[in-house]
């Protein structure tokens, strides 16, 4: 596969001649990627999505999460646009292949694929040694990781993504394998659906053991279930970041902190 990789690589620096690459990030998580390649003195323009690095702070933005600015996109003339599926409307999906800009796109629903990606994204920005040293130390973090917090019986977790409604997180998301590496199991990983909305009553049948949220407020409701196994193992807990819905390279820190955070809570056996 690497073969493969380098080749492409070539072949890319081959076609843009002696000229940098002209760069576009369309999804946050992208725009992460090439800051753990090193690679970015190649972007030109991406899309704004809360506070920036500061090494960032020039670079022209094209619009907002789920929104482009199509004129000022275009009017960088990008070599490369990354594109995160749900970074940017269908409609403007097919605006952009229309345009025949060279596009890179994935969405990985496990932490392999994630570093796969981060890779690919390297070979295609030139900086294929840097990708692939630093996709072997994210593999072998990993696999130290699923061996030190592996679990005969899996953690019943209930990933609580919002509460009002009540939203979650399906089986082919990746958080869902961030889980599965912490020794625990996602109660909804049976759902297709990126983020489905669920009920307090599908929960409560779920029984899950341990709840986790990103706001100590969203977990307040639960205590008006005493029964509930979460609750009665005082087992809801709150993220430390939001690092696990950012799906780059740190996002393997994030499981890590994950695994702790459950692992302190003492429950099932090895």
């Amino acid at each position: 596969m690497r073969a493969l990789l380098a080749g492409l690589c070539l072949f890319t620096l081959s076609a843009l001649g002696d000229e940098k690459l002209r760069v576009v990030s369309l999804a946050p998580s992208m725009t992460e990627i090439v800051l753990e390649l090193g690679a970015d003195d190649l972007l030109v323009g991406l899309v704004d999505s809360g506070e920036r690095p500061a090494k960032l702070a020039d670079v022209p933005s094209v619009g907002h999460y789920g929104q482009l600015e199509m004129e000022r996109l275009l009017a960088l003339k990008p070599d490369l646009l990354l594109l995160w599926p749900g970074s940017v409307p269908p409609a403007q999906r097919d605006q952009l292949r229309r345009l025949g800009i060279d596009t890179f796109s994935s969405e990985p629903h496990d932490l392999n694929q994630l570093i796969e990606q981060i890779e690919a994204i390297a070979v295609r920005l030139g900086r294929a040694d840097r990708g692939h040293a630093y996709a072997d130390a994210l593999h072998q973090r990993l696999a130290a990781l699923r061996e030190r917090y592996r679990r005969e019986t899996p953690l019943r977790v209930f990933y609580q993504v919002w509460d009002k409604p009540l939203y979650t997180l399906g089986g082919k998301q990746v958080v869902s394998d961030a889980l599965a590496v912490c020794g625990a199991r996602n109660i909804f990983d049976d759902l297709p659906q990126p983020a489905p909305q669920v009920s307090v009553e599908s929960v409560l049948v779920r029984d899950p053991e341990v709840i986790v949220a990103g706001d100590p407020a969203q977990l307040a409701s639960w205590k008006a279930w005493p029964n509930l196994s979460a609750v009665a193992g005082e087992r809801l807990l709150v993220l430390p970041d939001n690092g696990l819905e950012r799906p780059s390279g740190q996002m393997i820190d994030a499981t890590a902190q994950l695994c702790a955070l459950l692992d302190a809570t003492g429950s099932a056996s090895r």
